[in-house]
């Protein structure tokens, strides 16, 4: 047992960090070294409610005390020491989406996460608009598209957020987001770090016939910059977050991020030239740019860095899901021949696999659509693999081809950048599960963009830890340092990190696949329309 880290827990100073991910929700306890104490996870999944993806409040709720639970329980097993306070905490979700409420503070229906794709007609009108992409999952999309219906909601709203926001608000009692979070919202205007005043008054000009009762800039929440103190834990809050009544009121909350923002602080990616890719159940890759791109794609989000800086994006809404599927498969096999093995270890195995097969993974082809895909265009998706006669089918293909088809769609965005607007990146970062087993993800992904690709040790912990990051930020700064500075000097000065440069002859076969990829849309298309 470390000294140094019992008395950093009894006398407070620590940093706790909670995300709200596709699927699992997870706190991060950090020392004054920055590294991990003790943590704590709870699982939990989107449901598909008449058409929406969703989760409950309760479940909301549920998942961050069950979290929260476990981490302080794992700090009295470690240090027998029951958690009563930390010198900052913070909050960070899966991005955009849909939380409306009322002046009583109710929610108005039910949470309209990232993954829905219905909101295209308010995504075309708005994009025009503005002359700036507003994917369907941004918070103004869905909102518009509610209007757009005559959503009976509309005219009652008082409150527009994000899952992130939400959380810290009833948490502190402030209606704020971090700037990158808020990007995800509405666009942001780069020189005062708020939103932008211009669409602000073009979307409020645009809905005037509707004869609303607010204005947006009424029902936003306030946008803060990395540093800045967003509230403090109220009475109500700390018995909320922990149950036991153990954790004191009083500690200061950082500006809530989304999962993106905290991805790029858990991988040193808020510099110009730097990149990350997160994969797990959505694959986004976020790259810093250095100048503002030619013209607007609808494959490429703009948002920001939790300082707000211009940051593209390419994010695909299915990445894992349909893979993991597969492997459950495959553990499905195995028990019912009377072999239990472990989870952790199967997924190794059959991911190795993947390294022995052919470059372009033997003429096979998928598409892990569990849910639509905005990138190529789908409201809805089925999963779907496919194979002709002359396909080279084994194991080792079929690994190879689920890895490849996960960064299939974010690709498809990432050639714009890379290859039509030039984006210069000197080495990308990558966290999520699918770079759990070491070397594999990594090579692929570095196939499917031709640059190197880096793991940090510390990535397995995630946004949790990066919003934790954002917290220490807050409360231990120097006068006018900026985060890239503090990242660099305090935190990744000593970092661990693996590399894996890209081979040719992959990126001649991700390139192939990618053809057959393309080209195979319409059968994608076909099956979902033939479901329908």
């Amino acid at each position: 047992m470390s000294l140094d880290v019992k008395n950093a827990i009894q006398s407070g100073k620590t940093v706790l960090g909670i995300e709200l991910g596709s699927t699992r929700i997870k706190a991060v306890l950090i020392g004054e070294d920055h590294a991990p104490i003790a943590t704590g996870s709870h699982v939990w999944e989107n449901s598909y409610v008449n058409h929406i993806w969703t989760y409950s409040v309760e479940e909301v709720w549920e998942g961050v005390q069950d979290s929260y639970q476990q981490m302080a329980d794992n700090v009295r097993q470690q240090y027998g020491i029951t958690l009563q306070t930390v010198s900052a905490i913070g909050f960070s979700g899966m991005m955009h989406g849909y939380m409306a409420f009322d002046e009583d503070e109710e929610l108005l229906v039910p949470f309209r996460t990232w993954r829905n794709n219905i909101t295209e007609q308010a995504s075309k009108e708005l994009t025009e608009l503005f002359n700036y992409q507003i994917p369907q999952r941004w918070s103004i999309a869905h909102l518009y598209q509610a209007i757009l219906n005559q959503e009976e909601h509309i005219g009652n709203i008082h409150f527009l957020t994000t899952l992130a926001g939400y959380v810290h608000w009833k948490l502190t009692g402030q209606k704020v987001l971090g700037v990158g979070e808020a990007s995800g919202v509405f666009p942001i205007d780069l020189n005062s770090k708020n939103y932008n005043q211009t669409m602000i008054h073009q979307f409020n000009e645009l809905v005037v016939p509707k004869n609303l009762s607010w204005n947006l800039e009424e029902i936003l929440p306030n946008v803060l910059v990395a540093g800045e103190n967003a509230g403090v834990l109220t009475e109500e809050g700390a018995k909320l977050l922990d149950v036991t009544g153990n954790l004191q009121a009083g500690i200061p909350l950082c500006p809530p991020e989304g999962d993106a923002g905290t991805g790029m602080v858990a991988t040193n990616s808020v510099a110009k030239r730097t990149g990350n890719v997160s994969a797990g159940t959505s694959a986004f890759a976020m790259v810093v740019l250095e100048k503002d791109l030619s013209k607007v794609y609808p494959e490429i989000d703009l948002v920001t860095t939790p300082t707000g800086n211009l940051v593209a994006m390419a994010h695909s809404n299915n990445c894992s899901s349909d893979l993991n599927a597969w492997v459950g498969l495959f553990e499905e096999f195995l028990a019912a021949i009377g072999i239990q093995v472990d989870s952790n270890k199967l997924f190794e195995t059959l991911f190795k696999q993947a390294l022995l097969g052919d470059p372009d993974g033997g003429g096979l082809l998928s598409y892990g659509y569990l849910s639509g895909e905005h990138m190529t265009h789908f409201e809805e998706g089925r999963p779907l693999f496919v194979r002709s006669s002359g396909s080279n089918f084994n194991l080792a293909n079929f690994m190879r081809v689920h890895l490849f088809t996960a960064f299939g769609a974010m690709k498809i965005g990432m050639d714009i950048l890379l290859k039509e607007e030039n984006v210069k990146l000197d080495e990308v970062l990558g966290h999520g599960g699918l770079f759990k087993t070491e070397g594999v993800g990594q090579g692929i992904l570095a196939a499917a963009f031709n640059v190197p690709v880096s793991v940090m040790e510390t990535a397995g912990e995630g946004g949790a830890w990066g919003i934790a990051l954002l917290g220490s930020y807050m409360i231990n700064k120097k006068e006018k340092e900026t985060l890239e500075e503090y990242l660099n000097e305090n935190v990744f000065v000593d970092q661990a990190v693996k590399t894996v440069s890209p081979d040719p002859k992959d990126i001649e076969g991700y390139e192939q696949f990618m053809e057959r990829y393309k080209n195979g849309l319409s059968i994608e298309r076909a099956a979902v329309e033939n479901h329908q």
